[in-house]
């Protein structure tokens, strides 16, 4: 589906659920899409050759140089200069067909109402890029040395070092179980708290290395590396990825009810919803308010997630954990497959 330059390789990302996404979607010519977690734009080419001519692609991400290094390879399918990068808040006079916003999703209200836009197209991939985990000056993997940083939006906010410093003992216990659904949290917890009464931990190596001191003879037997729940964890606690999820789920649901009162709404009647979750607490949360939507009979949604092929995992193992799941809001849910 994909062109020579468009391979992983050149960018460091495969898309995951590809396919899925664009049939789900179903992107016309001259509609507006916005994807709302852009990377480095492997859903967006496809969707944006598909809404040619005449449409308009949103894009937002919180990290500034994956949100230009997308800009430039969609500019160049738009055949125009790469736009400058807006804040959340930006002006409506700028118009089609290409907008880079750098910014939380969380935020959909104001990243829409101030562009006075409506969707006809949304996608919330949720998964962190490859070239974070890749790259060891973000922190965000164990299998590099380099500063415990995490956060994906490196203008702003708290690092995993300073959450790490500032969190009691009890406090980070249940942020590893709840977020990382670490069976090990309270001893990893105590593990840590001990450890930077002499220190500072800085680095992901040295949080690694405690993860597998408080695992003990247990980390020799476990299937996956035994830092891999607490780093997630703590990425998801840094970046509020949970807090922004239901912020955009939230949002999705308030445009659902004005549609239905026929309000003016940031989604246009029909609009078709698709988010791609990669672990059970953002799966559990879309699962849930969709299905509120289809009760409440603002939308139709499907009961099942659509989940990759056995051909994707083997050639993009990351795409093994990700369920896609859609919703069409402003549609009656008489019909829920």
């Amino acid at each position: 589906m994909t062109s020579e330059p468009d391979r992983a390789e050149a960018v460091g990302h495969a898309p995951v659920l590809l396919e899925q996404v664009v049939a789900a979607l179903a992107p016309a010519p001259g509609e507006t899409v916005l994807d709302a977690t852009v990377g480095r734009g492997g859903h967006a080419l496809e969707l944006v050759r598909r809404i040619r001519p005449g449409g308009t692609l949103i894009a937002i991400d919180r990290d500034r140089g994956n949100l230009e290094f997308a800009g430039a390879r969609l500019a160049a399918v738009f055949d125009i200069l790469p736009p400058a990068v807006e804040t959340e808040i930006g002006s409506p006079d700028l118009g089609p067909p290409l907008r880079l916003v750098h910014g939380d999703f969380g935020a959909m209200d104001e990243i829409t109402t101030s562009r006075r836009a409506r969707v006809d197209c949304m996608l919330a991939d949720l998964g962190v890029a490859s070239v974070h985990f890749d790259d060891p000056e973000r922190g965000f993997s164990f299998r590099f040395d380099g500063p415990l940083d995490m956060r994906l939006d490196r203008s702003r906010g708290a690092t995993a070092a300073a959450l790490i410093d500032s969190l009691s003992e009890s406090e980070l216990a249940e942020a590893i179980r709840l977020l990382g659904e670490e069976p090990f949290a309270a001893r990893i917890a105590r593990k840590i708290a001990q450890a930077r009464e002499s220190a500072p931990i800085s680095t992901t190596s040295k949080l690694a290395e405690l993860v597998r001191e408080a695992y003990g003879p247990r980390a020799r037997r476990s299937r996956m590396h035994p830092a891999t729940r607490t780093f997630m964890a703590l990425r998801i606690a840094v970046n509020d990825e949970l807090g922004s999820l239901a912020r955009l789920l939230a949002a999705i649901s308030a445009a659902a009810e004005a549609i239905a009162t026929g309000t003016a709404s940031w989604l246009a009647p029909g609009a078709r919803v698709a988010i791609v979750s990669f672990h059970s607490l953002e799966d559990r949360a879309v699962k849930h308010a969709f299905a509120s939507l289809a009760d409440r009979g603002l939308a139709t949604a499907s009961r099942r997630p659509i989940e990759a092929t056995a051909e994707e995992v083997a050639a993009n193992p990351r795409s093994r954990s990700a369920k896609l799941r859609i919703a069409t809001v402003g549609v009656p849910a008489s019909t829920r497959s």
